[in-house]
């Protein structure tokens, strides 16, 4: 069973203090373009977009970013069985431009490492950030968010479920044991 550990007014809050900190780290914040991570990363970086605009009169580029073909747990005799990816859409070509990539939850750091694979196939940009709602520890590979918004430990039985209004049709974060 799921236990609620962050409420809609604290994940706001959440994604409030991470807008904060990408507007204090960032001198030219025209230079910025925002990429989600399919699924909840995309809704994410829309309201942290929607939040410069609000703070700074700022209209973010915001794109959507499909790793599905770039992940290392995927096989390639799997690759025949995956429809064809054309999930990844970037409204302004990327290079030469502050990315800052926005996810969930990060983990082991391999999502973000199939990430910035695709990442790089779009374009060369200056530089990459990355902001994630809940970071969650056990990571695998040497990757760090610079913008985390809830440090929250965990077990490896336990999972991390981010809810969003878009999806799901209300936001918060709960904590649950994985099933064996």
């Amino acid at each position: 069973m799921a236990k609620q550990v962050v409420d809609e007014v604290t994940m706001q809050r959440a994604l409030t203090r991470i807008t904060y900190e990408i507007i204090e780290q960032n001198k030219q914040l025209d230079a910025l373009v925002l990429v989600g991570i399919k699924t909840r990363g995309i809704y994410l970086a829309n309201r942290i977009a929607a939040r410069l605009n609000q703070l700074e009169g700022l209209q973010v580029p915001v794109g959507e970013l499909d790793i599905r073909l770039y992940r290392d747990d995927v096989h390639k005799a799997d690759y025949r069985e995956l429809p064809d990816v054309t999930g990844s859409k970037l409204p302004v070509s990327i290079t030469d431009k502050h990315v800052i990539l926005v996810d969930d939850v990060i983990f082991t750091g391999r999502t973000i490492r199939a990430a910035l694979d695709a990442l790089m196939d779009q374009g060369r940009p200056q530089k990459i950030s990355l902001a994630v709602l809940v970071d969650r520890g056990h990571r695998e590979l040497p990757i760090r968010p610079d913008f985390v918004g809830k440090n929250i430990p965990t077990s490896r039985h336990e999972e991390i479920n981010v809810a969003v209004k878009e999806i799901d049709g209300h936001d918060g974060i709960s904590i649950g044991q994985l099933e064996d």
